[in-house]
């Protein structure tokens, strides 16, 4: 048994020997303080009992007669515990009968921690299994000593799966259940990207290039942020591989998913800008005690920073654990103008109108202000010589 489970010797010695104790104690209505001890090497098998030493014995399983007990102990007296063998002449055939099922049980419970065991030490690590079947949503896949679930929320979405299928994935969480070890797998999780980049470039196996950050929205599109620890290689390169066919292989496997690969750095601004990636980025305004920025992008840029549905606004941000506010140039300049009493020049019944010429010549000024300094830092330390805005200008500058 020790060589076809791969049970320890010792663990089913131990259950034979729990299961003997039941069967004694069954069979004998002996005391609780028994135990029985399984020769390693020859098989023999003794019961040891706790008796209670008395003048006259009414029950042999429990009690020992004074003489007899002085045999193994001279000075014990009426009352004395001793701790005598007791095995029976007939115990070796009931014995058998009773403790095969125990044992049978241990083994089996023995298999499933040696089960657990080894999946419990393989979290986080890509197994390949069949699509054994369906159950409701969930998916069960055969890994050969155990089966896996795959959960519907840990699926790529819209993808189909056949049975028989053979499928990769993510080993997620591995649990005791009364019916075994249960291993939950997902597609779905950032690990999985972040292992099939393990694989399929070298430089990350080797512990060149550093994986910093990994998100994903599963199905659509992912981000991952990567570091290289020589110089003189590219990290972003080394994962898009000879034409491609690296982040082109991983793509296939999360069923057409994009990837964009960025280029970590310490510097958080460059950070967040390359985050935002395929986007170009003019500038990162950091506040550091609420951990948000600001981004300011060419107008054209403003919808691809953003992305479909805020897609790529939001994975940017999960990528970089930042909150990120993007604003085209224009929309940062008229803040700033706005700042100043600037703001879009509507005329209203209120306002006098010989202040019409002078709001005029400021939306003038405006529009060259916006075509000139491009940036948010720019524009805030740009000396405003706006008419009759001297004072204003001057505030917004020491601010």
């Amino acid at each position: 048994l020790e060589k076809e489970k791969g049970i320890s010797k010792n663990i089913l010695f131990e259950a034979l020997e729990i299961a003997l104790v039941s069967a004694y104690k069954r069979n004998f209505q002996a005391s609780s303080n028994v135990r029985v001890v399984v020769d390693r090497d020859t098989g023999e098998i003794k019961v040891f009992a706790m008796l209670t030493v008395a003048d006259k014995v009414e029950n042999s399983y429990q009690q020992v007669e004074l003489y007899e007990a002085r045999i193994y102990q001279p000075r014990c007296k009426v009352g004395d515990e001793l701790e005598l063998e007791v095995t029976p002449k007939e115990f070796g055939r009931i014995a058998a009968q009773t403790a095969k099922q125990v044992v049978v049980q241990r083994i089996r419970e023995a298999e499933r921690e040696i089960i657990y065991d080894s999946y419990a030490d393989r979290v986080e690590d890509i197994v390949i299994g069949l699509v054994q079947r369906f159950e409701q949503r969930n998916i069960i896949i055969d890994l050969g000593k155990v089966e896996a679930i795959l959960p519907a929320e840990e699926q790529i979405p819209r993808e189909r799966y056949r049975q028989g299928e053979r499928i990769k994935a993510f080993i997620k969480e591995v649990k005791k259940t009364s019916k075994g070890p249960q291993v939950i797998v997902s597609r779905a999780h950032s690990g999985f990207l972040k292992r099939l980049f393990e694989v399929e470039v070298p430089e990350i196996y080797e512990g060149i290039v550093e994986i910093k950050a990994a998100t994903r929205e599963p199905g659509q599109r992912s981000k991952i942020a990567v570091w290289s620890k020589n110089k003189d290689i590219d990290p972003v390169g080394a994962c898009v591989g000879p034409r491609g066919g690296r982040v082109q292989a991983i793509s296939n496997e999360l069923k057409s998913e994009k990837i964009d690969i960025i280029k970590w750095s310490e510097d958080t601004e460059q950070y967040i800008a390359a985050a935002l990636s395929p986007a170009k980025v003019a500038a990162v305004e950091l506040r550091k005690e609420e951990k948000r920025a600001t981004v300011i992008v060419p107008d054209n840029q403003l919808s691809l920073a953003i992305g479909k549905e805020g897609q790529n606004a939001r994975l940017s941000a999960k990528l970089t654990g930042w909150k990120i506010d993007i604003n085209s140039e224009t929309q940062i300049a008229q803040e700033r103008l706005s700042a100043l009493g600037l703001g879009p020049v509507v005329v209203k019944p209120r306002l006098n109108p010989e202040m019409a010429p002078d709001l005029s010549e400021d939306a003038g000024l405006a529009e060259q202000t916006m075509d000139k300094h491009k940036t948010r830092p720019d524009i805030l330390r740009q000396d405003l010589k706006l008419p009759g805005r001297e004072q204003a200008a001057d505030e917004l500058k020491t601010t």
